[in-house]
C-alpha cells in the first residue's frame, strides 16, 4: 500500500491551516489534567494547540513521516500504531480525539473498541468525520478510491451505532462545513 500521507507529510500543516481549533477544545471540555490521546493524529496539527490545555499530548499514527513532523512541535509524544491495536494499557486517557481520520481506519469497528477500551471512566471521546450524506464529501471519497487511499467513509448514524454498541450513548453535532462531531462520554 502506498503511503499518501508520508508523501504530504512535510507540507500537511501548510495546506490545512494551523488556526487555535476552538470547536474540538470546547466538544473535549479542555482544560484537563489528564492525558489526550489524538487518535491519527498525524502531524498534530490540532492536537498541538492544546499542549498547555491537557496533562499530556499523544498522537499516534501510522504514518512515520507525519509523526516526524509531530514531534518537531515539541511536547508531543508521537507514537506509531494502528488505532486497532493501540500499544496503552486500559483506561489511559481522560480524552480522545479523531478527525478526519475515522475513514483511514482498516477496521473502524475495532478502532472505536481500542478506543473506548483507553478511555478512562468518565473520559470524553471526541470524532470528527466528513458528512458522507453531503455532496462535495461523496466527491472527496469518491478522489480518495481512485487515489487507492482505502477510505472508507460512514455516516454519522453508522458512526454512532458503533460506538452504541460498546455501551456508551454519543450524540452528534452538525456544523456548516460538511463535518459531524460525535461526543461520547464514559
Amino acid at each position: 500500500m502506498k503511503d499518501h500521507f508520508g508523501l504530504i507529510a512535510p507540507f500537511y500543516d501548510y495546506f490545512l491551516g494551523r488556526k487555535f481549533p476552538h470547536h474540538p477544545a470546547r466538544l473535549l471540555k479542555l482544560p484537563s489534567k489528564g492525558f489526550l490521546l489524538d487518535a491519527g493524529g498525524g502531524t498534530g496539527r490540532v492536537s498541538v494547540h492544546f499542549k498547555t490545555l491537557a496533562g499530556k499530548v499523544v498522537v499516534s499514527d501510522l504514518s512515520f513521516p507525519m509523526l516526524f513532523q509531530a514531534r518537531r512541535k515539541g511536547s508531543i509524544i508521537p507514537v506509531q500504531s494502528h488505532t486497532e491495536q493501540l500499544p496503552f494499557g486500559n483506561e489511559s486517557f481522560d480524552r480522545i480525539l479523531v478527525v478526519d481520520a475515522l475513514h483511514h481506519f482498516c477496521d473502524q469497528r475495532q478502532a472505536i473498541r481500542e478506543l473506548i477500551r483507553v478511555l478512562k471512566p468518565r473520559g470524553r471521546m471526541v470524532i470528527e468525520e466528513p458528512d458522507i450524506n453531503l455532496f462535495p464529501v461523496k466527491i472527496v471519497a469518491l478522489l480518495e478510491n481512485l487515489l487507492k487511499m482505502q477510505s472508507r467513509f460512514l455516516s454519522s448514524s453508522e458512526i454512532c451505532r458503533m460506538i452504541s454498541q460498546n455501551g456508551i450513548n454519543p450524540r452528534t453535532e452538525k456544523t456548516k462545513n460538511f463535518r459531524t462531531w460525535i461526543v461520547a462520554d464514559k
